[in-house]
């Protein structure tokens, strides 16, 4: 099978003698050429790809927040979370670039590579835990859903020699206010 692409250009003006003036001037038509372009293309359906085709593994996220479980397939050169996104499946997220912790997990079984994860540290990420944003399953995986404060706490815990900081809802309506 071949793509036909038509095409049509114009030739540079003509120019012509004008009998009244005798000076060259450009004629007012341009000549049209047409072509074609043929190229050959095979059109096959996903399963004639063979080694071609990206290989898609099985996710399951146990969302502890929702209290529900969602399975579906994601391709190895795709974010989990925006595939997941596709299929009208709805994770936790925020930034989307990796840098905060909202849509952390922990790994319970399976590999991904999160090359952009810098909300986690490595020391997190060698325990288990991965960013759904950023993540490329590399094999199948099952994840559960953490408690954004939960992993911020185990990162930057160390930093704070008094504990959790505790929200205050009156500082945060002031700072509302300012805008």
């Amino acid at each position: 099978m071949a793509l036909v692409l038509p095409c049509t250009f114009r030739t540079p003006l003509q120019w012509q003698r004008s009998p009244i003036s005798r000076r060259y001037t450009p004629s007012i038509r341009r000549q049209a050429t047409t072509c074609e372009f043929r190229i050959p293309v095979e059109i096959s359906s996903p399963a004639d790809r063979g080694s071609l085709a990206v290989p898609t593994h099985k996710v399951t996220v146990h969302d502890r927040q929702r209290g529900v479980v969602h399975e579906f397939e994601v391709p190895e050169d795709q974010y989990i979370l925006h595939s997941a996104e596709s299929q009208n499946i709805t994770l936790p997220f925020a930034c989307r670039h990796g840098c905060c912790t909202s849509c952390a997990v922990r790994v319970k079984s399976g590999e991904l590579r999160q090359p952009q994860a810098l909300g986690i540290s490595a020391e997190l990420k060698s325990q288990g835990y991965a960013l759904l944003c950023v993540g490329f399953p590399t094999s199948d995986l099952e994840v559960e859903t953490q408690d954004e404060d939960e992993v911020y706490w185990l990162q930057f815990g160390r930093y704070f020699a008094r504990g959790p900081i505790e929200r205050d809802d009156y500082a945060l309506e002031l700072a509302m206010g300012d805008e």
